[in-house]
């Protein structure tokens, strides 16, 4: 039996669809979860309704709900973490307040004012736990999927001093609109993504042997289903070469030349599907589903309705590396980790998401080499944003924030620097409960020397014969 703690286990349909991933692999079926969740409501609905999936299939895995961080952690194999830190509220300020100085953000979880704010107060959150996992579970591996990914295992690699690996689901989600273009089974296509979280870039697509890449941009844009909500990609496609994972909307955010002038924005902008791009898009969607949870969980419960089912694995990287350190199967994922010398013209410290395998050895991210110019041009303007922000939020230097925000591409399009600092003022008085390294409390994350530089290999504690347990690689 193996224990995994979820922090932010809250998150209603995000932490059973997991759950049942790895309750799909059999040497897994006898897992205790330990769900954490500072919501005692979403905590409750979340342990009944995982409690009737485990019943319904009659498995022997075991569910323990706490509000309780460091009781979750204690003695822990894996750790995810899933919070989103300050909810709806604080993502409302996120996106509201910079679009009061002309900043129009779809989403705002990963880079521009609301993605750098995100991180300021997600990675205070993070390294709690890290600091619980350092006493109460030294050898287990924290997997985050919270957001701003990049920004977020930046400090975490930095100042959190565990094992660590960053998820996302956007290679998986561009693989399959590929596929879906060229009009072939998704497992028959075969491709090397590389670049930065949400700013990855397909750099290698072939069937059978052939590079598909050339044929890509005509495949996509003649296609009625795909291409009507993806012109920001078709255009990044035809002037680089390269088609990059993420959303119409959320790359839109991350560069400086789409979202800039309001007259534009219809012309590359979907007014109505919130993932293309609208303004406040995610944040709207997000408020319109604020109870949908509330309303299903009686349907949920009385097994009305269910769509999460044994044998119904999604592509989450989650259970797939858990799987692979416990039976030694190998996977093969896009994962974020740190760089050295990985992608050679990024520079090294940063985040890099690429191609690793996983076994029972460990994790084995893979030599990439340069990423294209342009591509690797347009990462490096996002990751000056990102160093200065995750300086910035260990060491609560206001002034660093705002230079952060000065760099970043889409609010250097609309704002003056005087705009600029008057915005992220605005941000830090109305954030200021999620923001303690900022709020006078001198709360500060001096550098830890951390386990996982390289590869991450496994060994055994020697005489308990228990499960295998994380050491420098």
């Amino acid at each position: 039996m193996i224990k995994i703690a979820m922090i932010g286990a809250g998150s209603i349909g995000f932490t059973r669809r997991l759950m049942m991933d790895i309750l799909a692999v059999e040497e897994l079926r006898d897992t205790e979860f330990w769900f954490m969740d500072i919501s005692a409501e979403n905590l409750e609905m979340v342990t009944n309704l995982s409690r009737k999936l485990i019943s319904d299939n009659e498995l022997s895995a075991r569910i323990v709900p706490t509000t309780n961080q460091r009781e979750a952690i204690a003695g822990a194999d894996y750790v995810f973490c899933t919070a989103r830190v300050g909810g709806l509220e604080a993502f409302g300020y996120d996106v509201e307040i910079p679009l009061k100085y002309g900043v129009d953000q779809c989403v705002g979880d990963t880079l521009g004012p609301g993605g750098v704010f995100y991180a300021l107060r997600t990675i205070p959150v993070l390294l709690d736990i890290a600091r619980d996992m350092r006493d109460v579970a030294p050898h287990a591996l924290l997997l985050n999927y919270s957001n701003p990914m990049a920004m977020n295992s930046w400090a975490v690699r930095r100042a959190g001093g565990v094992f660590y690996v960053g998820l996302c689901h956007g290679v998986q989600g561009g693989h399959e609109l590929i596929a879906k273009a060229l009009g072939l089974p998704a497992e028959e296509v075969d491709y090397v993504c590389a670049g930065i979280n949400h700013q990855t870039w397909y750099i290698q697509v072939t069937h059978r042997g052939k590079d598909m890449l050339p044929l890509l941009y005509e495949a996509i844009s003649r296609n009625p289903e795909i291409a009507p909500h993806e012109p920001v990609r078709l255009d990044i496609l035809k002037r680089f070469g390269y088609f990059s994972t993420e959303s119409n909307g959320h790359l839109s955010e991350y560069v400086p030349w789409y979202r800039k002038r309001p007259s534009e924005l219809a012309r590359w902008i979907h007014p109505d599907v919130w993932i293309d791009g609208p303004t406040a898009g995610y944040l709207n969607h997000c408020r319109s589903q604020a109870d949908i949870y509330r309303e299903m969980y009686p349907k949920w419960m009385s097994g009305e309705i269910e769509h999460i089912r044994m044998g119904d694995r999604s592509t989450e990287h989650g259970s797939y590396i858990i799987e692979a350190l416990e039976t030694g199967r190998i996977y093969r994922g896009h994962l974020n980790v740190e760089n050295h010398g990985l992608i050679s013209n990024l520079p090294d410290g940063c985040t890099v998401e690429i191609p690793a395998y996983v076994d029972r050895n460990g994790i084995h991210p893979a030599f990439v080499g340069p990423l294209p110019e342009p591509c690797a041009a347009t990462c490096r303007a996002s990751i000056n944003v990102q160093q200065m922000a995750v300086q910035a939020a260990l060491t609560g230097d206001r002034e660093l924030v705002k230079l952060a925000l000065l760099h970043d591409p889409l609010t250097a399009a609309v704002c003056s620097p005087d705009e600029i600092w008057a915005m992220a003022d605005e941000m830090f008085e109305a954030l200021s409960p999620w923001l303690p390294q900022f709020n006078g409390s001198g709360a500060t994350w001096p550098d830890i020397a951390q386990p996982n530089q390289g590869a991450l290999r496994l060994v055994r504690p020697a005489g308990d014969g228990g499960p295998p347990s994380l050491a420098a690689g």
